[in-house]
């Protein structure tokens, strides 16, 4: 029926009694509450809209449009049994007649879209009602004033099983909850997780992973890698939210099947390329600790070299690039030059290293070359692909600063940043919000695992002082108390409190992050390791040698080396020279008068921290 088709409909009174709700009317339950307001109206002010229906077999009539108003007129016919007598227009009210079944359905749709907005439930199932009539989306959509989008997201929900609907109408689940069953064809799964979840407030996610606890997105790096078709072509199912309109993959051992056979095709055709040897990697990403860990040596391209000409050439076309006027053949020919100049692995190079390919978040193929394994190493030095070590581990000199020495350091280098981080509360809610809305991997800024986060040297408090919120208040140990008594008391201490012991916790977990994150950090909270730790003979001098106290000792001083002061020092014993370094880090103003201490010098050793400190 369009716009502009003439429709011609008669108009009759009817006694209530011959009236009746047609199924056709969408409001097929309307509270009671409603029902007896619209009575009130009707009787004080009369029936300002007429009812609209089709006749019936029965010389009646079937109310597609005005079903509140029948109500309510049938109310007061119940209030007053001489409703006849009393409002006559009351006991027998004016119906227009619609001609045909199509514009009673219309007129039932229209006149109910105008008024009061209908539950999605009563709206779902009449959007079905109509598509099942014949009605199309566009048809549809026009009826009730939406956009035909709309009209497919409600048709989609009409295919539900009718539990579900009936929950929804129920309101013991929301729209979004209803919309997560339609990426399920199993009924029985469907009514299952209905049961779980129903009255429950589960969220989205929670439904959608309980109807399909194996479904990944067609975002997931792997169907990026190897495509919806080549899934497909395997066997595999495609499932789909029409509400976050986002495709789903059903089977993902078939998908991890597709996907090791594509990259192993891939790095086939690597094989070809001359490499000793090819390896796949299932990871999304491997760094240097990649390389490190599992002890491969890596080399790296031989540069190449333009000749005068092809230079000339690439700065020409380098301007034209930044210029922004260099066309697709210009920018084909740069890229040539280009590649010279990154060079290329030599074949010799690639006859004693191989490479490992992998497949990034994002889909794409990535490879680390230039690997030379350990078992390969001792040709490669033999061939000159690899430089050998200039330096064995026996060679090298020797650190004075032991390496328990230094993971304490490490320890107070990291206590330091944790004291300064507790300046900044807001900064390190920040980090945790961005760490846990982030999946970071390694580089996780907070230490938020079982593990500890050390910041405590062996040598305990002796010249380390932090702030008492990272040494002070262990966690509580709640074996066999009532949690829920203590929650609330703990509650019930204020939010300034939470906050207080969120913040200490978050501080006493602090790490770092990769190089970056942390650089940041440190320029917030400018941490100082010497506010909170001073070097003493217990926990920094008396565990390294004499020589490294005297050379020390001449630095800090701006001594030469035969000068009194520094051939009295080296004369001392070790236990000597370290409790006078420490007098002379500690402050000691007898030892700093006598020594002659200047202004500079004393900011020196107040700045001063030993190798391998931050």
């Amino acid at each position: 029926m369009t716009k502009q088709t003439t429709i011609t409909a008669d108009e009759a009174r009817f006694p209530l009694s011959k009236l009746v709700l047609s199924p056709m009317n969408p409001r097929q339950n309307v509270p009671a509450a409603e029902v007896e307001e619209l009575a009130e109206s009707i009787w004080t002010a009369g029936l300002i809209q007429n009812l609209a229906g089709i006749m019936d077999e029965n010389g009646g009539a079937e109310i597609v449009a005005g079903g509140r108003r029948l109500r309510a007129l049938q109310l007061l016919a119940e209030r007053h049994p001489e409703l006849a007598q009393e409002r006559p227009e009351l006991a027998s009210p004016r119906v227009l007649i619609a001609p045909d079944q199509t514009t009673a359905q219309a007129w039932a749709v229209a006149e109910n879209a105008a008024r009061r907005d209908l539950h999605p439930a009563d709206e779902i199932r009449a959007y079905g009602k109509m598509e099942r009539s014949g009605a199309t989306p566009a048809v549809i959509a026009r009826a009730f004033a939406v956009t035909e989008k709309s009209v497919y997201r409600r048709l989609a929900l009409a295919g539900l099983p009718e539990p579900v609907i009936d929950a929804l109408a129920a309101n013991e689940i929301n729209l979004s909850a209803a919309a997560c069953f339609t990426i399920s064809a199993d009924e029985a799964r469907t009514l299952e997780v209905l049961e779980k979840c129903r009255g429950e407030n589960w969220s989205d996610y929670q439904i959608k992973k309980a109807l399909k606890p194996d479904a990944v997105k067609d975002t997931d790096r792997r169907a990026k890698f190897v495509g919806i078709e080549a899934y497909q072509a395997a066997g595999g199912r495609i499932g789909g939210d029409l509400f976050a309109e986002e495709t789903l993959l059903d089977d993902t051992d078939i998908l991890d099947t597709v996907f090791a056979d594509r990259l192993a095709e891939v790095a086939e055709s690597h094989k070809r390329d001359g490499w000793k040897w090819v390896e796949v990697n299932h990871a999304d990403y491997l760094g240097w600790w990649f390389v490190q860990e599992n002890g491969f040596e890596r080399i790296y391209k031989e540069e190449g070299e333009l000749s005068p000409e092809q230079a000339e050439r690439f700065d020409e076309l380098a301007a034209l690039a930044e210029a922004e006027a260099l066309d697709e053949d210009g920018q084909a020919e740069l890229a040539t030059l280009n590649a010279i100049t990154e060079g290329d692995f030599t074949d010799t190079q690639r006859a004693h290293s191989g490479l490992i390919i992998y497949v990034d978040r994002e889909g794409e193929v990535q490879s680390y070359e230039g690997l030379i394994r350990k078992a390969d190493k001792a040709e490669a030095i033999a061939a000159g692909v690899l430089a050998k070590s200039q330096h064995s581990a026996d060679d090298a000199p020797k650190s004075p600063i032991s390496q328990k020495l230094r993971d304490d350091l490490g320890r107070v280098s990291r206590g330091a940043r944790q004291h300064a981080a507790l300046r900044d509360p807001d900064l390190l809610i920040d980090l945790l919000a961005y760490q846990l809305s982030h999946n970071l991997y390694w580089s996780k800024p907070f230490g938020l695992s079982v593990e500890d986060v050390p910041n405590w040297p062996t040598t305990e408090a002796d010249g380390y002082a932090l702030d008492e919120r990272l040494t002070e208040n262990p966690p509580r140990d709640m074996y066999g108390k009532d949690l829920g008594k203590s929650f609330r008391a703990f509650r019930q201490k204020g939010p300034d409190h939470i906050r207080g012991e969120l913040v200490r916790f978050l501080a006493a977990q602090l790490r770092g992050g990769d190089e970056k994150l942390a650089a940041l950090i440190e320029k917030e909270t400018q941490p100082n390791t010497r506010e909170v730790w001073t070097p003493t003979a217990a926990n920094f001098f008396g565990r390294v040698g004499g020589p490294y106290m005297a050379d020390l000792w001449r630095d800090l001083l701006d001594l030469s080396d035969d000068h009194p002061t520094a051939t009295g020092f080296d004369k001392l014993k070790k236990g000597e020279k370290a409790a006078k370094l420490e007098a002379l880090f500690r402050g000691d103003h007898e030892l700093r008068s006598a020594l002659g201490i200047t202004d500079e010098q004393a900011d020196k050793i107040a700045a001063w921290l030993p190798e391998g400190m931050e």
